[in-house]
């Protein structure tokens, strides 16, 4: 059974269940994606992340139907979502203060020249369907991405908050700082509530009655 992962939305792409809604015929020839260009986007979602869900034909239509089937706003939000995701990355991987480990830049650097070309698996022109397979893979990829994209907003959420002093790196060293003095601060108060207990015993009454 596959357990449940990061997602850049609350709300999941229906990408891999068995009753995925059916693909009008009408768009099928717009979906029309050979079995070796599926094959090789399949292949580079799991250079990103090895334990992806697996792309294939039947699953691709299928998830067109779905954003067929979604009036215009909610398919447009569908995407729009999660190419915001798409900048945060962007903009984790330009900051000066956030000095990724290498193998995430190559990984970050793998996913921006793939929806950077219009010719992908889809065709950035093709109408409804052209930005599917760019988002497809941010979906499929963003446990990859996840953790790192979580620290770096908090680290812009505080640097916003706390105004450090000093450049990028003295600036990314304060976040590390405090976050481990928060950390060690609240595993000092899980000691101090579990000593109370120590041995089985209860926490004396503050008040007694005579």
């Amino acid at each position: 059974m596959r357990m449940p992962h990061p997602t850049p939305t609350p709300e999941p792409f229906p990408f891999e269940r068995d009753s995925a809604l059916p693909y009008p015929p009408a768009y099928e020839p717009a979906m029309a994606v050979g079995p070796a260009a599926i094959a090789a986007f399949d292949a580079l979602v799991h250079e990103l992340h090895p334990d992806a869900a697996r792309v294939d034909t039947t699953r691709l239509q299928r998830l067109a139907g779905w954003l067929a089937s979604l009036p215009a706003s909610e398919a447009r939000r569908a995407i729009d979502e999660r190419l915001q995701c798409l900048q945060d990355l962007r903009a984790m991987a330009a900051d000066p203060a956030w000095d990724c480990e290498p193998a995430m830049r190559r990984r970050l650097d793998r996913l921006f020249a793939y929806v950077d070309e219009d010719e992908g698996l889809i065709p950035d022109r093709t109408p409804l369907f052209g930005l599917l397979d760019d988002v497809l893979l941010i979906e499929l990829t963003w446990p990859a991405f996840a953790a790192e994209a979580e620290d770096f907003r908090d680290f812009c959420a505080y640097r916003r908050i706390e105004h450090p002093p000093g450049d990028a790196v003295q600036q990314r060293a304060a976040w590390v700082r405090d976050r481990l003095a928060e950390l060690a601060l609240l595993q000092h108060h899980a000691r101090v509530s579990d000593s109370h207990y120590v041995n089985g015993r209860t926490p004396e009454p503050v008040f007694r009655v005579a």
